[in-house]
């Protein structure tokens, strides 16, 4: 096993635990409910069930599928990939993408209409247990078959019904040009990036930057904290991650504490607090118009070499290498330091919330041409290329050989964050996220971080109505 598989498989196993808790049923109700904590089954278990995806569906009459796509960043591409495939087979796979933070708005209204999505994601523990009436059992399918760790997949019992198709990590981005120049200046607080692995000396650093802003040629060291309603999920959701990931991580279950937590303390607030006023007054926007500012905005700050760090994930690639100013070879990751114990150890927050799903609605010809659209994805030569240089996925499939790795700089990073994490030299950081109790404590505390740094609420409160809605949401759920 490669380091990056072990590093994978180690990361992934809380969440991969929880998704099977969590996977979709055969049940029919869409009322949320506890789950089950005896569902995961052997690798070479397969059921005799999984409708649609038998060598004998024949498929010949299906004339098109469609694609609710999750990533509004790879909206362009997946058309793209669409085109050919149409050209190659004569299906047509209709592709529409939700906009960002709007993906289960946009999946409720879609799976209303006559012809709903055949292809659609679900991610996680919570919010997606609404879906299992839609899930097909997708056991017997080729591209469950290619997962290397069987593990990964979203089970129930015997059926998998998601398939992860794509392994992430997000951080502190850097521009490694803007960096060397300030180590270069008169009295810098570090002389390499060597130097920041805690948020002691990533504040000392910052707060030089800012003072050396006009030297530097920057607006701000960081991008703006976007608090755009639905354009807010960098801090409601992966910032939130760090907090949540010391607090249920002690025993190496994270993602799993988290989901059973009746009651969150928040016992790291005050870390969080020290990263996201950081962010805030180091910005390149003002704390008071952070409100109408986008990821799209903050995305184009960075690439338009406006900022020298933003935090955001390997998927942002697209819209830095828009800007065409930032070179690939200078875009590195820095752990998000928050100043908890043992941080110097931190690499950076690996996980998954991307998995396919096929809808068992659909009649099985369709069912059976939908998941065959996402095998030719991931094991045709043109679907492979797609994937590692136009979409820039690291996956979890075995049909991707040692040569076929993303040139996307953030996907490189991210693979040699995992290998430090593999020999041990750092400890990737659990999506704990994932066990947050609903869409709407996300979307409460959201709006809780924008009051704050309007001046209209203090954090106190910030942490105490977290603390309640959780509590709330988590008895709703």
């Amino acid at each position: 096993m490669s380091k990056f598989k072990k590093v994978l498989a180690g990361a992934l196993a809380g969440v991969m635990a929880v998704g099977a808790l969590a996977g979709c049923s055969d049940s029919g109700n869409k009322t949320s409910t506890s789950p089950s904590t005896t569902t995961s089954t052997s690798d070479e278990t397969k059921t005799d069930t999984a409708k649609g995806f038998y060598d004998d569906v024949d498929t010949k009459d299906v004339k098109s599928i469609y694609f609710l796509n999750f990533k509004p960043e790879s909206a362009d591409k997946y058309k793209a990939i669409a085109d050919k495939y149409k050209e190659e087979t004569g299906i047509e796979v209709r592709i529409e993408t939700a906009a960002s933070g709007e993906y289960e708005k946009k999946l409720t209204s879609e799976m209303a209409k006559t012809d709903p999505p055949t292809i659609f994601q679900i991610n996680g523990p919570v919010g997606y247990q609404n879906w299992k009436e839609y899930c097909a059992d997708v056991s017997g399918s080729k591209l469950y078959d290619l997962v290397a760790d069987k593990s990964l997949a979203v089970k129930d019992g015997d059926g998998v019904y998601g398939i992860p198709y794509v392994v992430e990590g997000y951080g502190i981005i850097y521009n490694n040009a803007i960096m060397t120049k300030y180590f270069a200046t008169e009295g810098a607080k570090a002389a390499s990036m060597d130097e920041i692995n805690s948020f002691a000396k990533l504040k000392e650093v910052v707060e030089d930057m800012t003072a050396k802003k006009e030297e530097l040629g920057i607006d701000g060291v960081f991008g703006s904290t976007s608090l755009k309603t639905g354009d807010d999920w960098r801090w409601q959701t992966h910032l939130m991650d760090l907090p949540l990931y010391y607090e249920f991580g002690a025993d190496g279950n994270a993602i799993v504490n988290c989901f059973d937590a009746k009651e969150l303390e928040f016992k790291y607030a005050e870390n969080y607090q020290n990263i996201f006023d950081l962010y805030t007054n180091n910005s390149v926007t003002e704390k008071n118009l952070l409100g109408g500012k986008t990821v799209s905005d903050s995305m184009a700050e960075f690439a338009d070499e406006k900022c020298a760090m933003i935090q955001n994930g390997s998927w942002a690639w697209g819209d830095i290498e828009k800007g065409g100013k930032v070179k690939a070879e200078d875009v590195k990751y820095l752990p998000i330091y928050t100043g908890a114990e043992g941080e110097e150890k931190q690499g950076l927050c690996i996980g998954t919330e991307n998995y396919f799903a096929i809808n068992s609605e659909v009649d099985e010809a369709t069912q059976k041409a939908s998941m065959d659209f996402l095998v030719w994805l991931f094991t045709s030569d043109y679907g492979k290329k797609a994937v590692v240089d136009d979409l820039g996925f690291v996956t979890p499939f075995t049909s991707f050989g040692e040569n076929e790795k993303p040139s996307n700089p953030l996907a490189v990073e991210l693979l040699a964050w995992s290998d430090k994490a593999a020999s041990g030299d750092v400890k990737s950081v659990d999506w704990a996220f994932l066990g947050i109790p609903s869409e709407k404590w996300k979307s409460d505390f959201g709006a809780a971080l924008l009051e704050y740094v309007q001046g209209q609420k203090d954090w106190t409160k910030v942490v105490d109505d977290a603390k309640t809605s959780w509590a709330t949401e988590r008895a709703a759920s």
